[in-house]
């Protein structure tokens, strides 16, 4: 028996895109306008062309006209640049906490508790909304009523910067398709936690990382292109509502930055992410001490991703590629877990939503089972790995637990194998309830 993996969340090695990197990079290499700049330090905020490109295709992709290239920053990356963002944007005594949506990804915890927030990260529960928002609110107060109680004046360690701020609290979330829970934020709740965040002087940090990667739920539906957004970006509504990040008596840095990469959507080994924001934001991150140390980010690989923009190749490979074979693979997934799992009393979220993405497919077993316990039997007897819901569970906050979830993986996996991995999971959950009852 071969072991098979759903747990790991990396791009299909069949649908990396080396032949037009390869295109672009002899492109770019061959032309000293491009490959001189392209080895050089290069500027703080990013290879110009590589920002206008992205703004354009941006823009249209989000349906945003007139997207400035001013807002966007090039970044080493989508965790590079959140560690960058709280470098500039936070101070460890003055910022209270970070907010995180559980279930969270979990690879990011290091990053907020190596700039401070050991004991601080918060967890706030998703609903079918993508999110409690009465929740967050009360966590707010909570943290607000903390800090009126200290009977000391508040200390900031690091020094005024005339190009950034430093917010009260910070809120990460992944908005669409998130990972773990591969749930979607209504508008109705995205605009409800840009106000919020608002209220209590919050930085929203969104991962938007896997809103191309989009597709119809019904596998029978007619599979064109999507290449528009099914929602704005909270980033989006930040920019637009009640006046923006400039309306009367705001500071102009805005509430949300947008977390973008190239690792879903290209390869991960591009090292090349954004970020994007109000103008004055985009700015503040790329003054980063990291960045300008060093001029920008992934200054030469910039250079082969705008190529790749600007003649249309890596929008035909996300839309023309991409889509439809993770389509094909949640399909098969989807179909496996109604076979093999459904029947053993397992559920999932969102189950009617018309459009689905992403790479994970978030399951909850029976109650009187133990994901930990179930993830070590899938390796041991059916030679199947899977991830246990705890790994997604907020550190140093036991309030909301998933110990009765799994994530399952299908963007990895050979595709002719998705049922044959959750055929052999299915028959472990069978015989554990057996066991159990």
């Amino acid at each position: 028996m071969a072991p098979l993996s759903l747990r790991i969340g990396w791009p299909a090695p069949a649908l990396l895109p080396a032949d037009i990197i390869a295109a672009a990079a002899q492109t770019a290499l061959k032309n000293p306008d491009v490959y001189v700049p392209g080895l050089s330090y290069g500027p703080d905020e990013g290879y110009m062309p590589l920002r206008r490109a992205l703004a354009k295709w941006l823009g249209e992709f989000y349906q945003q006209e007139n997207l400035s290239h001013e807002r966007i920053v090039i970044t080493g990356g989508a965790s590079q640049n959140i560690g960058c963002i709280l470098q500039v944007f936070t101070d460890p005594a003055y910022t209270q906490d970070v907010l995180m949506i559980a279930p969270s990804y979990m690879m990011i915890f290091p990053t907020f508790l190596d700039n401070g927030f050991e004991g601080r990260l918060v967890a706030v529960p998703e609903d079918e909304n993508g999110l409690e928002i009465d929740v967050l609110r009360a966590r707010l107060m909570e943290s607000e009523e903390r800090r009126k109680s200290r009977d000391r004046d508040e200390k900031i360690y690091k020094p005024h910067r005339k190009y950034s701020k430093y917010y009260r609290h910070v809120i990460y979330c992944v908005p669409t398709f998130s990972n773990p829970s591969s749930r979607c934020m209504s508008l109705d709740m995205r605009t409800s936690l840009v106000r919020l965040a608002r209220e209590f002087d919050a930085l929203i940090i969104s991962d938007d990382v896997y809103d191309q990667l989009q597709w119809p739920a019904d596998p029978s539906a007619a599979l064109k292109p999507l290449k528009t957004a099914i929602l704005p970006r909270l980033v989006d509504i930040d920019k637009t509502l009640d006046g923006g990040p400039d309306r009367p008596g705001a500071d102009g840095f805005g509430n949300v930055t947008s977390n973008g990469s190239f690792s879903k959507i290209c390869g991960p080994g591009v090292r090349v992410g954004w970020t994007e924001g109000s103008e004055k934001f985009a700015y503040g991150v790329s003054q980063c001490g990291t960045s300008t140390s060093g001029g920008a980010p992934s200054q030469l690989t910039s250079t082969y991703m705008t190529q790749m923009l600007e003649d249309g190749t890596l929008q035909e490979h996300i839309f023309g590629r991409l889509q439809p074979a993770y389509a094909s693979r949640y399909a098969k997934l989807i179909s496996a877990i109604s076979k093999y799992l459904l029947p053993h009393g397992v559920s999932l979220p969102q189950p009617n939503r018309e459009i689905v993405g992403g790479y994970f497919v978030w399951i909850e077993l029976p109650r009187q089972l133990s994901a930990d316990e179930y993830v070590e039997r899938c390796s041991t007897d059916a030679e199947v790995t899977i991830i246990s819901g705890t790994k997604f569970q907020i550190p140093g906050d036991q309030r909301f637990q998933f110990a009765h979830h799994i994530r399952l993986c299908f963007s990895y996996v050979d595709e002719n194998l998705i049922e044959e991995a959750v055929r052999r999971i299915g028959i472990v959950l069978g015989q554990m309830l057996d066991e159990l009852s």
